[in-house]
């Protein structure tokens, strides 16, 4: 499976594009970038059944944040909606990330 480049980071706050919790921001707990997903804290929860590990122990059910596509995801400012970005490379090794002004 090949890699995808990821136009976000971990520890990024992005806003949700589509899906259920379309206009929620949260930060990105992790990246897959094989996978084309990250998962963003407290957005698409899910439950998750867990079977009891000993006779003594009760079953339970967790919520976790399940992993959501890249490309429904930018990075969040100030705004409400979606901002337009542009990349401005300032080293060779750093880039830095403005907002394009509309």
């Amino acid at each position: 499976m090949n890699t995808v480049k990821l136009h976000v980071k971990k520890g990024d706050t992005v806003v949700v594009l589509a899906g259920k919790d379309k206009g929620k921001k949260g930060t990105i707990v992790k990246s897959l970038p094989k996978q084309a997903k990250v998962i963003v804290e407290g957005i698409n929860q899910i439950k998750k059944h867990v079977k009891p590990r000993s006779r003594t122990e009760k079953g339970t059910t967790i919520t976790i944040s399940a992993p959501i596509a890249v490309s429904n995801v930018a990075l969040a400012t100030g705004a409400v909606k979606a901002p337009k970005v542009k990349k401005v490379a300032k080293a060779k090794t750093t880039k830095v990330v403005k907002e394009k002004k509309s």
